[in-house]
């Protein structure tokens, strides 16, 4: 019956574009339009790998690596930024993070003469307030832009602390050596805001005592107002402003009763911790990854490779791998199938693997290092940031 469906699918959908592929590690090349990567980087502290695989017909993810300076001046501080962005609705809000939320860093960096919690804060109010901003500018011809949102996850490297910052449910996992067994054991980050975790059922209903339905199980899946999963996010203006809540919004978006306080929030979970020398590496993904591997199972396969063998790409492969079996299909099924289609097997995943060398702290202190910029999406592409790769 699955094979069936599959032959279906094909047939209705076009098969994506074959190009080259290249058979160096290091070298950029692809299978299909669908796959994007760099295995292997360097950043000031250290290596990085990065791999985006696309589901759905518009990649509504974007993602960054920033390392260098962290302010407008020359003098530092210095260090590694990391955003992870999973846009839903469409992929405005992703994209408005990636060109303005690290510049929203570096000029409150810049007021404060450090990198610190409240830096972080603001920069997400700010990225928050210029897209609802944005939103309200265009809402007269397109007024879909009010539905559009996005996940962020933000990790800051800098002066030997590590700050990780979250809005909706994508994730970060430290792997951390164990001296005593030889282990790394995956530690979480981030704090996640789904409807799906008890807690945060919870956190909706203290915060709307009066709404009966701020949560609501739908086709077996908790959602905030039956609409949306996760309670946290930039954009989704419809959710936040009683203006945008209404025609020509599309109907389905539309809420039957006024609300006078916003229903979800830009409001990051942040935590900031020391890094030493038993902290070899962090995985940034969106929550495409996650919903198919553990956090365990993820670090387990970062520490089983070499590093420049293209660890994010061989995440995203192990993903893919088990999103098929649980169809009782072929992974080789699978990666025949075109966007779209895709999204009925798994959603899309960015995967961003930043690796920690132990001397970080006097590198990132004196300044002395690389400086990199890269942006991963499907809109952008070229030799210093991502470009499609084969996944074997």
């Amino acid at each position: 019956m699955l094979a069936l469906l599959v032959k279906f699918f094909r047939a209705c959908w076009p098969p994506p574009l074959k190009r080259f592929i290249c058979s160096s590690p290091d070298a950029f090349g692809w299978e299909d339009e669908l796959i994007w990567c760099k295995d292997y980087g360097q950043h000031l502290h250290g290596q990085f790998s990065m791999a985006v695989v696309q589901a759905n017909n518009l990649l509504e993810d974007q993602s960054q690596i920033e390392s260098g300076s962290l302010s407008l001046l020359d003098s530092g501080p210095f260090g590694t930024f990391v955003g992870v962005y999973d846009g839903h609705g469409g992929a405005e809000a992703a994209r408005y993070i990636a060109d303005n939320l690290f510049d929203h860093i570096k000029r409150f960096t810049t007021e404060q003469q450090s990198m610190s919690f409240d830096v972080i804060r603001k920069a997400y109010q700010a990225t928050e307030e210029g897209f609802q901003s944005l939103v309200a500018k265009q809402w007269p011809l397109k007024p879909q832009i009010a539905a559009i949102g996005s996940c962020c996850l933000v990790g800051v490297v800098c002066s030997g602390t590590l700050y990780v910052a979250n809005l909706g449910d994508s994730r970060a996992v430290l792997g951390r050596l164990v001296r005593a067994t030889s282990e790394v054991l995956a530690i979480q980050l981030s704090t996640e805001h789904n409807a799906a975790i008890e807690s945060i059922r919870q956190e909706l209903k203290s915060l709307h005592p009066d709404d009966s339905q701020i949560v609501v199980l739908k086709y077996n899946v908790w959602r905030v107002k039956g609409i949306i999963q996760v309670s946290r996010s930039i954009g989704d203006a419809y959710l936040k402003k009683a203006e945008f809540n209404k025609e020509p919004l599309s109907e389905k978006f539309r809420l039957q009763e006024p609300f006078k306080k916003p229903i979800i929030s830009a409001e990051p979970s942040i935590t900031e911790q020391n890094l030493h020398a038993d902290d070899k590496f962090i995985i940034f993904a969106s929550d495409g990854l996650w919903e198919q591997i553990c956090n365990q199972e993820a670090v387990d396969i970062v520490q089983s490779h070499p590093q420049n063998q293209g660890i994010a790409r061989r995440l995203i492969k192990a993903a893919l791998q088990a999103a098929a079996k649980k169809r009782e299909m072929r992974y080789s099924d699978l990666k025949k199938i075109d966007r779209g289609v895709r999204r009925h097997f798994y959603d899309d995943i960015t995967v961003i693997v930043l690796f920690l060398d132990s001397n970080f702290v006097s590198r990132a202190s004196s300044g002395k290092g690389i400086t990199l910029s890269v942006r991963g999406g499907g809109s952008i592409i070229s030799a210093n940031s991502l470009a499609p790769y084969t996944i074997p």
